[in-house]
């Protein structure tokens, strides 16, 4: 099956290029699209993403806002019919699973995992240990270190354990570097020091044994002062037998920016360390209005990290950070910019979408 795929992929990184080419980005917008879009989910539609990524034995993901699951029901079939894995888009955050110390609402992620085991969907848990959308009571106290290494290991065990067997892969601690490869200034390094990632792992590990840990940052796709900081870091860590199994890339780009050309090569300096990886939050965001040349530099920056992804030796999943328009983080964020995923706010597919299927496709075969 690793030779098909390896043997697809390159044969569509090929046909890629010639796509990318300045006179494929010229060409009118619907010469690009695919003759009947399809809405994502619909009954009697053809095979999608999941059909394709089972094929080629890769895990196709996505962050889920679980409001938009419970409310919108042809959000709700798309997600079930195109993805086998989900990631919790915020509720499994500390701030959101304990917003009381002491007190645990753990209802909407309950509901999201036993929306994936009802949908045969593996579930990525996002994220334990973070310098983000942590509680209140936690950043506005005045906690000695020792009270916040006992509060962090608590937090950790605790959330690990609810959902034991049911979670198979975490991001155990999320953007911890800066893009120098310094580490990050968080509540986490000043009182604890760089230790604490150390720690984070052990006790997730002493929670869950089968569940795989993840590093997991974003601009830490290719090969640069970050992910040069990750690679010492996971050496540091394995020297320790500090149990940690994964590198998480989140691929969180945009079209004026260009693709990373390395990105295979970084991941398989990981997999040169005992690391498996994965895609874990990936969108492509450009300035509005949309026009064909941005559109094709979408479909290069989706399925050149899904190629990257299918030809690493160890690359176990590629996850989107939402699969459509209408529910996207990304306007609330980057002023002007948008149109991050590979479906329309109508959830009509994009040339994107028909892109990473193909490829998906190709290396199934």
């Amino acid at each position: 099956m690793r030779i098909h795929r390896i043997a697809s992929a390159l044969a569509l990184a090929s046909l890629a290029l010639v796509a990318a080419s300045p006179a494929a980005a010229t060409r009118p917008a619907a010469t690009m699209e695919q003759p009947a879009p399809a809405r994502a989910g619909a009954p009697g539609g053809d095979a999608g993403l999941r059909v394709a990524a089972d094929r080629a034995g890769l895990r196709i993901g996505t962050a889920v806002d679980t409001t938009a699951l419970a409310d919108d029901a042809p959000y709700r079939e798309a997600t079930a019919r195109e993805f086998n894995s989900v990631t919790p888009e915020n509720v499994m955050k500390w701030q959101l699973v304990e917003p009381v110390q002491g007190t645990y609402d753990w209802a909407a992620a309950d509901g999201l995992v036993d929306f994936a085991r009802a949908n045969g969907q593996k579930v990525r848990g996002h994220t334990l240990v973070w310098h983000s959308q942590n509680p209140s009571w936690l950043t506005e106290e005045a906690f000695t270190p020792a009270e916040l290494r006992a509060l962090l290991r608590k937090h950790i065990i605790d959330e690990v354990s609810h959902f034991k067997g049911r979670v198979y892969h975490w991001d155990v601690t999320n953007e911890i570097f800066n893009d120098d490869g310094t580490w990050r200034d968080t509540i986490w390094l000043r009182n604890l020091g760089p230790g604490y990632v150390a720690d984070a792992f052990r006790w997730a590990h002493q929670a869950d044994p089968r569940a795989k840990l993840y590093l997991n940052d974003y601009n830490n796709e290719g090969v640069n002062a970050k992910s040069d900081a990750y690679h010492r870091l996971v050496k540091e860590l394995k020297a320790q037998r500090v149990p940690v199994h994964g590198y998480g890339v989140q691929g969180h780009l945009a079209v004026q920016y260009g693709v990373p050309g390395d990105t295979l090569t970084n991941l398989r300096r990981f997999e040169a360390l005992g690391l498996e990886s994965a895609l874990t939050e990936v969108d492509v965001r450009m300035p509005l209005p949309t026009d064909p040349i941005k559109v094709q530099a979408q479909v290069s920056g989706f399925n050149s990290l899904l190629q990257a992804c299918l030809l690493a030796r160890r690359c176990v999943s590629y996850t989107l950070w939402g699969f459509t328009d209408r529910y996207s983080w990304v306007p609330g964020v980057f002023s002007g910019e948008g149109s991050a995923t590979p479906l329309d706010e109508d959830l009509v597919r994009k040339p994107a979408y028909y892109a990473m299927r193909d490829t998906l496709t190709l290396a199934g075969r």
